[in-house]
């Protein structure tokens, strides 16, 4: 058995262990429909139950939103004893369109400029997932989650045999 394998079958009993009375919430959903990008993309479906059964602890994704602390060192030397934050989704801090005036704009009222570096959505999902799953030998090609519509095709200029028509 490889070094990672051990390490992989760990981390999956330390997590039944750590996460077993979480994973019975009543309220958590066992499946999450990410579709902030439809026009482009098919929605991933998220498979939650199965993320949870493998990971460390919910804060590793949702931050200090679940009462588990923060696992993030850039994020732990401001909220290390932050309280539960009530919404989870990463929609309700991170914006799906972070360079829009809107977003700039309200990020210069900020007197104190925390968060200034706060990630957008598509970034907060792929810093976490592509990393993870780096690790633990998941999924990492776009198209392992993401099904590219036909306006996707035709706004990365895709043929229909997944080839570059723009001579790139």
């Amino acid at each position: 058995m490889s070094a990672k394998q051990i390490l992989t079958t760990l981390m999956m009993a330390l997590a039944f262990v750590a996460t077993g009375s979480m994973a019975q919430a009543a309220d958590m959903p066992d499946q999450v429909s990410i579709d902030t990008m439809v026009k482009l993309f098919d929605s991933v479906e998220f498979d939650h139950a199965m993320h949870t059964d493998l990971g460390e602890d919910c804060s590793v994704c949702h931050h200090h939103t679940t009462g588990t602390g923060t696992a993030d060192k850039r994020c732990v030397r401001c909220h290390a004893d932050s309280e539960e934050y009530v919404p989870v989704g990463c929609s309700s801090c991170h914006v799906a369109d972070p360079f829009s005036a809107e977003n700039i704009q309200q990020k210069e009222l900020d007197l104190y400029q925390f968060h200034i570096d706060k990630p957008g959505l598509k970034a907060a999902y792929h810093w976490n997932c592509i990393g993870c799953h780096e690790e633990m030998d998941g999924p990492t090609d776009c198209q392992d989650c993401h099904a590219r519509t036909p306006e996707g095709d035709a706004f990365y200029h895709i043929d229909a045999t997944g080839s570059s028509t723009s001579g790139h």
